[in-house]
């Protein structure tokens, strides 16, 4: 499997340039110049001398080595993907250029102190993810489509794994399944009154020219990702938001206007119109959200301590709980049970799963359930969930697979996926060795003597 751990540094040092350049401040005493070529694409020695300072105590084998070597493979698969034509349309690597972008700024703490780290304007630095980030994808799209034809049957699994001895076999983590109950605590009316007392104080100051929108979300917006970007989300489609808040950022057409109050599942919200462009729409927004006492958690929780004993004294079922009590949409109509994205090989995407390892799940969950055993109920406990509000929540561990070697009867799934993955890494290897041999390729003098992964560079 080395090709698959190269693979992975390969695509850390596609993007190498997309990440904090603690480094910087040695490159200005780097001279450059070209020290492989690879067709017609250059690779310099400021971009190993990056990538090495950046990455180099995570690669195996001399980096100086390791390295342009990986660089070069990619550049393989991106001659190849001009050959058939493969394209990643910008438009569609927006959302995560953004979210990383945000990240980034968060880390720095502000966006000049990013603009420092990189010596570029934020406009040059988002250009550079796109371009990292689109050769990556595309990367990723000449693999699939040289793979897409392998597959695997269940024989060809049996006859691999028959003779294998049991410590070679693969290691399965401890796996679970988890069922949940949420309940929002209840939010007086006075409090929503508050939170859009200040939406409604923002919209004057805006309206009155006293403060622009983007200083106001700067200052007050509880969406922490959009509001150091002064509120500003990047273009959306309808579907890509909440259905509440879709409407109305939809509905708007003046830039100058400010949206009247919208409640989303993250809270409440006043908008303002940045650009329309076709099905997309740029807009930036505050969000307030209402604050929770105590006494209104404590309320919640003990509504969940009287559900819970329900259950465990077969009063109803844990299901029916999910079921027609809990305000998760995302569990209630699946009888509360949680659900996981894992990578499925075969179909080259993600797939949905009831099965968590422990560090998959969301972390107040986690630790609850790394205390129980299967088929209990857990005590009411406080979390966060995936719209960012408190919520307060039980549990049920439904299954809890041990840890343990992977067997036939038990985990033919992942058997067959080692198996699958092992056939493409063969294809893949088989098509770079190929590729050396028609593509040009000139190493200077100076890089040549490494042991390669690949021997055919040096010709």
């Amino acid at each position: 499997m080395g090709f698959y751990k190269n693979m992975i540094i390969a695509f850390a040092l596609l993007l190498w340039g997309a990440q904090m350049p603690l480094f910087s401040q040695h490159l200005n005493n780097i001279v450059d110049e070209v020290i492989w070529v690879v067709g017609d694409e250059a690779i310099l020695r400021s971009d190993v001398e990056s990538a090495r300072l950046e990455f180099g105590s995570g690669i195996s084998g001399n980096p100086y080595c390791v390295i342009p070597e990986q660089l070069a493979i990619q550049k393989l698969f991106l001659h190849q993907a001009q050959l058939d034509s493969i394209d990643v349309p910008i438009s569609t690597l927006t959302p995560y250029v953004e979210a990383r972008l945000n990240e980034l700024v968060m880390q720095a703490g502000s966006k000049e102190k990013l603009e420092e780290y990189y010596h570029k304007t934020m406009t040059q630095i988002r250009e550079m993810m796109f371009e990292s980030m689109q050769e990556q994808e595309i990367v990723r799209e000449v693999r699939k489509k040289l793979t897409q034809n392998i597959k695997v049957t269940p024989a060809e699994v049996r006859r691999y794994f028959k003779d294998m001895p049991e410590d070679s076999l693969p290691w399965i983590p401890m796996q679970v399944e988890v069922q949940i109950v949420t309940l929002q605590p209840r939010i007086p009316q006075e409090e929503i009154d508050r939170v859009k007392d200040e939406l409604r104080e923002y919209t004057e100051r805006i309206n009155s020219g006293e403060s622009s929108f983007s200083t106001l979300a700067i200052l007050y917006s509880e969406d922490l990702r959009s509001a150091r970007a002064g509120g500003e989300l990047d273009y959306m489609g309808r579907t890509e938001l909440d259905p509440a808040f879709a409407n109305v950022a939809f509905s708007l057409s003046d830039p100058t206007k400010v949206s009247k109050i919208v409640e989303s599942e993250f809270g409440y919200h006043i908008i303002q119109l940045v650009d329309k462009r076709g099905d997309k729409i740029k807009v930036r927004h505050i969000l307030r959200k209402p604050r929770l006492d105590s006494e209104h958690i404590d309320e919640a929780l003990a509504r969940l301590d009287s559900v819970a004993e329900d259950i465990r004294k077969n009063r109803f079922t844990f299901e029916e709980a999910a079921t027609y009590i809990s305000d998760d949409k995302d569990t209630k109509n699946n009888h509360g049970l949680m659900s996981n994205s894992k990578f499925d090989a075969e179909r080259g995407e993600y797939i949905q799963t009831s099965r968590f390892q422990l560090q998959d799940l969301p972390q107040d969950v986690a630790k609850v359930v790394s205390q129980m055993k299967t088929g209990e109920i857990s005590e009411p406990f406080v979390m966060i969930n995936a719209k960012e509000k408190q919520v307060c929540a039980i549990v049920k561990l439904k299954t809890q697979i041990k840890a343990h070697r992977a067997t036939m009867a038990e985990d033919f799934q992942v058997l067959k996926d080692v198996l699958l993955a092992k056939r493409q890494e063969e294809v893949i290897n088989d098509w770079i060795r190929e590729k050396q041999k028609t593509t040009y390729i000139r190493i200077n003098e100076d890089w040549r003597d490494c042991e390669f992964e690949y021997p055919g560079w040096v010709k």
